[in-house]
């Protein structure tokens, strides 16, 4: 972060200073400003959570209508994981300069445009203006996940997982929300889709417009509440302590602001080990190269930071892989689209419904020893569905709610195990680094899937999702053996 990015008088709460390298602590109350931060998340998640499950319910069935063709369809929800990896790192760049409002904010109004540049090609009738909509849109899954590091910025080591997933939590009511909305404006008839060829409009472009509009108040929930900006109080607290530890060298007491330390307000928390707390702002490196190869540099030099990086990445690629290529698997024993529906939404419960005792567990069993766990079920996913046949709609329901959990699993402890492993200065360009790999892993696992399907079938594809969990979990095992402090 730079200087300017520290929070001047109107950003922080009544009664608080910004301090600084050459100034006074800042005597905030944490907890209470973290409470608030992690409500302000969870709200704005619900938005976000409700325009991205509208826009991507819909944006396959356009693209089909629009292009006539399955490929193309297909195309629109790749479009959209790819634009959110793209957006990941320079959502953390702006982070690191201006703060999280800023940032957040910045990426809401992204997806807005994108969904609106979605709706008007469907009104158009252009699939190539839907796709490059869809780039943009993927700024809204981006911000989804960069919110939940946000929630640790001022959290407490001992419950930054904790934290975190009830912020990915909250994306449970939006991805319930969003399919019905979308479902609830197409029957209005509201801004109709082009006529088909037995004369009935395609679908509605009004879908994206409520996404438009949900993404609008995420985008205003963000800027006018989350404040003050967290990662602006954490720069500031370590700022504070820096001054400190330099008096206590040079051997001259602290006075005025700096004896808080000693006593602290009711309400307000001590300032935390030196490892658990940001760093004091340093210039910021310029550009997209320079972002990724700062972020990789870090994670380099960790192995637990590697395990962690592995782990969300694989449990994402697997968890996009099986579950985008499910409903083709279904359509082929003729499931209808409301049985594929409910399969999914089983799914999509999976991933969020049990988030928080997944945080929970991970802050008092230990971080990998819930990736393993995790590992271990997205592999039991994997072995229930490869069996499975098109038309065996329970089956794949179990399946696909195991693949739910064991993704949680991956990316709450994988998540917060990241943030323990990395250097407080440091953090937010690799979580911007870890964002643009889980959505290139996502991407990636939904192109080889398809290709998998085209040459062989579906059970070939879970059989090779399974060998790939059975390596990660060798992985796991190992670090666990030769490091089990790591699961701490």
């Amino acid at each position: 972060m730079t200087p300017e990015s520290l929070p001047g008088p109107d950003d922080l709460p009544a009664g608080a200073s910004a301090g600084g390298p050459t100034g006074p602590p800042v005597d905030v109350p944490v907890d209470r400003i973290q409470r608030r931060t992690v409500t302000v998340l969870a709200a704005s998640q619900v938005f976000g959570g409700i325009g991205v499950a509208t826009g991507i319910s819909v944006s396959s069935l356009i693209a089909s209508e629009l292009s006539g063709s399955d490929a193309i369809a297909g195309l629109a929800q790749t479009t959209a994981v790819v634009g959110a990896a793209i957006v990941a790192l320079p959502l953390s760049r702006l982070a690191e300069r201006h703060g999280r409002r800023r940032s957040l904010t910045s990426g809401y109004v992204v997806a807005l445009l994108g969904a609106a540049l979605a709706a008007t090609a469907t009104l158009l009738q252009t699939w190539p203006l839907l796709l490059a909509g869809m780039l943009l849109f993927g700024a809204g899954s981006a911000t989804g996940l960069a919110s939940r590091f946000t929630a640790t910025d001022l959290a407490r080591p001992a419950r930054r997982a904790t934290d975190l997933s009830v912020v990915i939590w909250a994306t449970t009511i939006g991805s319930v929300l969003g399919p019905n909305l979308a479902g609830a404006t197409e029957k209005l008839g509201l801004l109709p889709g082009p006529v088909g060829e037995h004369g009935t409009h395609g679908t509605s472009a009004a879908p994206l417009l409520v996404a438009a509009l949900a993404f609008a108040a995420a985008a205003a929930s963000v800027w006018l509440l989350l404040r003050p900006d967290p990662l602006h109080v954490a720069a500031a607290r370590a700022a504070a302590s820096s001054s400190e530890e330099a008096a206590a060298r040079a051997g001259t007491p602290a006075t005025g602001a700096d004896a808080a330390g000693e006593a602290a307000p009711s309400g307000t928390v001590d300032a935390p080990p030196e490892a658990d707390m940001v760093a004091a702002p340093t210039p910021a490196r310029p550009g997209f190269r320079a972002g990724l190869a700062a972020g990789w540099a870090v994670i380099r030099a960790s192995a637990t930071a590697q395990l962690a990086l592995v782990a969300i990445v694989v449990s994402h690629l697997v968890m996009v892989g099986l579950m985008s290529m499910t409903p083709v698997h279904m359509g082929h024993g003729g499931a209808s689209l409301q049985v594929i529906g409910i399969v999914i939404s089983a799914h999509i419960a999976g991933m969020y419904v049990l988030s928080p005792v997944i945080g929970w567990a991970a802050d008092r069993i230990g971080h990998a020893r819930v990736l393993a766990v995790g590992g271990m079920i997205l592999l039991a996913s994997a072995v229930v569905v490869a069996g499975a046949p098109s038309d065996d709609s329970a089956r794949l329901t179990v399946g696909l709610v195991l693949l739910g959990v064991g993704w949680s699993c991956g990316l709450v402890a994988g998540s917060a195990l990241l943030i323990d492993a990395t250097p407080a200065a440091d953090r937010t360009q690799v979580q911007g680094l870890s964002d643009f790999a889980m959505n290139l892993g996502g991407a990636l696992g939904g192109v080889l899937a398809g290709i998998v399907i085209a040459v062989s079938s579906y059970g070939a594809l879970a059989w090779g999702a399974a060998v790939l969990l059975v390596a990660y979990l060798v992985l796991v095992a190992g670090r666990l053996l030769r490091a089990p402090r790591i699961a701490v």
